[in-house]
């Protein structure tokens, strides 16, 4: 199911580590050429690639700060590299301003919305414009259940930011679809990764409470969920907002 993997040319963001990592070791596994996006994290990036080479994988590492840039230079760039690109994986997320909406100020929601549903807009506009001229491709966006809840109340803003790139996802899906350009979201739940530390202790054992499945997702939950969209099982589900939730 998975043999049309290998040779594709995927570019992954955000993936230095978490989600991003396992997405890179799962493609490798299956033969794919990576393109691994990575901002601050240079040296977790240089480790991850050497991985991904002892999997027998063809790979390239780029810089980019997505919420400075829009994206779409690093797409030319992989392009240049690989010639083409047939998988765009928009992986990269944060929250900044992680408090109390009451307190939340202008640049914490500007920065929030750039890189959780703006960049990947350009991103994905890019890589689009590339597939349509070479036979189609497969875009997946990386989206939170917070965009079902909401958020709490110190992450509203992301909440919003993750469903704004759900309609993103459902809008260019209908344009891709006469190009034979899949695009799908998933809708990650908890995921146990450094990006719920700052939560604590506490707050991360009452909320994993919540999950019907009673336990946090793992990196690899998402990352098959990634890869099944961008295989041969994949090829008749576009427009879609799939959820790895447990549940939730």
């Amino acid at each position: 199911m998975f043999e049309a993997i290998r040779g594709r040319k995927v570019l992954i963001t955000g993936a230095s580590g978490g989600i991003g990592a396992s997405m890179a070791l799962l493609f490798a596994e299956h033969g794919a050429i990576l393109g691994l996006h990575y901002n601050s994290g240079k040296q977790a990036a240089g480790l991850l690639a050497r991985d991904v080479e002892k999997l027998g994988a063809q790979v390239s590492l780029f810089q980019a700060d997505l919420v400075e840039e829009s994206g779409e230079a690093m797409v030319d760039a992989f392009i240049d590299r690989f010639g083409g690109i047939d998988i765009l994986v928009n992986n990269a997320g944060a929250v900044y301003g992680f408090k109390d909406f009451l307190e939340l100020d202008d640049k914490s929601w500007e920065r929030t919305f750039r890189l959780n549903a703006q960049t990947p807009f350009f991103i994905a506009r890019r890589a689009f414009s590339h597939m349509k001229k070479n036979g189609g491709g497969r875009i997946i966006n990386i989206s939170s259940v917070a965009a079902k809840y909401g958020g709490s109340e110190k992450s509203i803003h992301y909440g919003a930011a993750k469903a704004a790139l759900e309609a993103e996802t459902i809008g260019m899906a209908r344009a891709g679809a006469k190009y034979g350009i899949l695009i799908n979201a998933i809708r990650g739940g908890f995921i146990d990764t450094s990006f719920h530390q700052k939560l604590g202790s506490k707050n991360i054992e009452e909320r994993v409470k919540l999950i019907p499945l009673k336990r946090a997702g793992k990196p690899e939950d998402l990352a098959r969920m990634v890869l099944f969209l961008a295989s041969e099982a994949g090829d008749f589900i576009t427009g879609e907002i799939l959820a790895v939730t447990g549940g939730d």
